[in-house]
């Protein structure tokens, strides 16, 4: 799932809009996968786009801001609590925590991979044909 060897820098490092989360990622991150769930497009406002890392690899900097919403039976959504930033998707019992993509610093040299959940996509953009589509 995480793939090395994508970016100029490391650690990666990343913070939401008004900086009361900051974290940094000492190890590999996975390229970019583009979700369109529903839940996706309700917490970010448009598509959710994620890259993840070893839970082990993740570092918080800061963490005054950070809240956790427990979105699913499956899975909690790390935020900012005073900027309201989408962070992170964490699956119960996996060894990796999804990073929302925008939060990291540039360069990261990572790219768009994989979209994912495609048929509950929102009625008001199209897909990207240039990115694969994972069959639901």
């Amino acid at each position: 799932m995480v793939t090395a060897g994508h970016s100029p820098k490391q650690p990666f490092t990343g913070s939401c809009l008004c900086g009361a989360v900051r974290f940094e990622v000492t190890g590999p991150l996975r390229d970019v996968v583009v979700c369109h769930c529903g839940m996706c497009r309700k917490s970010h406002g448009h598509i959710g786009a994620y890259s993840a890392a070893s839970k082990d690899a993740l570092r918080l900097l800061e963490s005054r801001g950070l809240k956790w919403y427990r979105s699913s039976d499956v899975a909690q959504r790390g935020f900012c609590g005073e900027c309201g930033g989408a962070l992170f998707w964490d699956a119960t019992g996996r060894d990796t925590i999804s990073i929302a993509a925008g939060t990291l610093d540039a360069p990261t040299g990572l790219k768009t991979i994989l979209q994912i959940y495609v048929d509950d996509k929102g009625d008001y953009y199209d897909l990207d044909a240039a990115i694969p589509v994972r069959a639901a």
